[in-house]
């Protein structure tokens, strides 16, 4: 069933300018979780510029967006540190090909066969359930991602099986705050 509908999902593709409006309206009004698979717009390869926490509490944190509108920040995927950009029009967390294999999966052993439309056209894409995503004192388990050719896809995308499993998120003021 998860298959089925993954494959037949539509794609939200979200362009720097429109992020903070878009996590205003998601926000608001909350996408069905089989909406979209994952919204991926290839980026250069890239640091993001030093993303730090405005405010860390126990199981709260507020970041700061950067000079483009981007929440950044950095997570902790399976025990390993990568760097993410919070994207609310990706309905799963999109890493590629390289942090997979930072994270411990075997590219070989994936099966690369969901069908996702990025902004950059069509490619393929295989399931993984990341065991556990930290960001702060903030830490869920069992998180749904998808690994996406390297070619596909430059960083990494946290999307909303990692933000529906809080509490809370939200944007004020150039900043998100999640609370877990």
């Amino acid at each position: 069933m998860l298959a089925r509908t993954l494959v037949f999902a539509s794609v939200v593709a979200v362009s720097a300018t429109q992020l903070p409006s878009v996590m205003q309206m998601v926000i608001a009004n909350p996408p069905e979780p089989e909406a979209s698979i994952a919204s991926v717009e290839a980026r250069p390869q890239q640091k993001p510029n030093s993303p730090t926490p405005v405010a860390f509490s126990p199981g709260s944190i507020v970041l700061a967006a950067d000079a483009r509108g981007h929440f950044t920040g950095n997570f902790r995927m399976n025990g390993r540190p990568v760097d993410g950009l919070i994207d609310t029009g990706a309905s799963t967390i999109a890493i590629n090909e390289d942090t997979a294999r930072r994270l411990g999966y075997s590219i070989a052993a994936l099966d690369f066969r969901y069908q996702v439309n990025t902004a950059n056209g069509v490619t393929k894409a295989a399931h993984v359930v990341l065991d556990h995503v930290e960001i702060g004192s903030i830490r869920v388990q069992k998180v749904d991602a998808f690994v996406l050719r390297d070619k596909a896809l430059s960083g990494t995308l946290v999307g909303m099986s990692f933000l529906k499993k809080l509490r809370s998120f939200s944007v004020e003021s150039g900043q998100l705050r999640l609370v877990q």
